[in-house]
């Protein structure tokens, strides 16, 4: 693959089936995180207050902007036509708060500012807007990147290894099945994985993002679980004034709806990042964390990787390096390339088709059966 790994260039073709499903090395690599980071600029791991939040003004200018249009104008359109509008609206609003979301999520890694308290004031305010707990998710997400690709500690889209696999599964093993189990991930997966840890780390108890003694957060942390919880029930509660002023059916069009869009494409993005049938996961006797970091894949998402801030083509370099604001990660992930070589995964393949394709390819993992690292997982799908 040489010094660009797995980049692909659209304008040079596609990339056939074997080439997208070309493993990912799973040996411990030539190089080292300090070898990376010594080869990326240091301006890329500045953090710029005014930069950060133009960002914010911007996502929220093209917001309200939507939001003036869909109430002065949709109304206006001839009958059949509004029902058309609408969806329209609700997609564009609902990318674009994705990209809000987006910046939360910075916050919580620290890479919007240098003062964690102005990180979390802002990630709390935006993340509880979109009815997300923004320290619960901080916590559980420091923990996903401190331990991706373990089977045993990673946080989210932890696979199954067959012997798991529910027994139903194979019913659902055909296109309806696998586009219903798309369907439902995408509009219930995000309040399952945060209210049951749904696709989450198994515990031995009851776990809940909303919780805070659940056993996803320590001692320490139980307080901020406290803070999200009453900013989420401060939000609730400002979204049941609105719907006695305004009306259910007017709350839904112009938030409801755009949410289910956010929700939907944080479940999407995240999958598709961490479920390719060309990555390895690792139990404990082969995992370390350079490793679980590189189990990662870019995709292309088109112009929305611009609306997302570059979280989908970026998310390597993300993963080595959390604390980067998302402004830097293209340049950075350009220059890691070489040093990464076929550590490095990319795939552009079309969303709509990685997703089925995902759902098809990648059930459950088990170790190869000619392999001598029994430590090491791979996807399959033969049940």
């Amino acid at each position: 693959m040489g010094g660009g790994g797995r980049m692909s260039v659209p304008s040079k073709g596609k990339k056939s089936k074997s080439d997208v499903f070309q493993r990912v090395p799973c040996e411990k690599p030539p190089f080292t995180v300090g070898d990376i980071k010594k080869a990326i600029p240091p301006h890329c791991f500045q953090r710029s207050v005014l930069r950060s939040f133009s960002y914010v003004v911007y996502d929220l200018a093209i917001v309200s902007l939507f939001y003036y249009v869909a109430s002065n104008y949709i109304h206006l359109l001839p009958h059949p036509l509004s029902y058309f509008a609408w969806p329209v609206y609700w997609f564009c609003q609902g990318c674009v708060l994705t990209g809000v979301w987006v910046i939360a999520h910075e916050c919580g890694h620290h890479a919007f500012s240098d003062y964690q308290w102005l990180d979390d004031t802002v990630g709390l305010i935006m993340h509880s807007a979109l009815l997300v707990p923004y320290f619960s998710w901080k916590y559980s997400h420091r923990r996903h990147h401190s331990n991706t690709g373990s089977l045993e500690r990673d946080e989210v889209f932890v696979p199954k290894r067959k012997s798991a696999v529910s027994w139903f599964l194979k019913y659902l093993n055909n296109p309806p099945g696998r586009i219903l189990i798309l369907l439902v991930q995408l509009t219930l997966g995000w309040p399952l994985y945060l209210m049951f840890n749904v696709s989450g780390r198994p515990y031995d108890r009851f776990a809940c993002h909303f919780d805070p003694k659940s056993p996803i957060y320590n001692d320490r942390e139980r307080l901020q679980i406290f803070i999200s919880d009453a900013s989420i029930t401060a939000a609730s509660y400002l979204l049941y004034r609105l719907v006695a002023a305004k009306g259910l059916a007017w709350v839904f069009c112009y938030y409801g709806a755009p949410l289910l869009v956010v929700n939907g494409y944080l479940v999407l993005i995240t999958y598709l990042q961490h479920t390719h049938p060309a990555l390895p996961h690792y139990d404990s006797s082969e995992w370390d964390w350079l490793r679980g970091a590189l189990a990662t894949v870019d995709r292309d998402y088109g112009f929305l990787n611009k609306v997302f801030h570059n979280i989908t083509d970026t998310h390597v370099a993300h993963h080595l390096f959390s604390t980067m604001p998302h402004y830097h990660a293209m340049e950075a992930t350009k220059i890691i390339k070489p040093i990464l070589g076929e550590y490095y995964q990319f795939d552009g393949t079309p969303v709509l088709k990685a997703m089925y394709r995902e759902v098809k390819e990648c059930i459950y993992v088990e170790p190869d059966e000619t392999d001598q690292k029994k430590g090491v997982f791979w996807y399959k799908n033969k049940l």
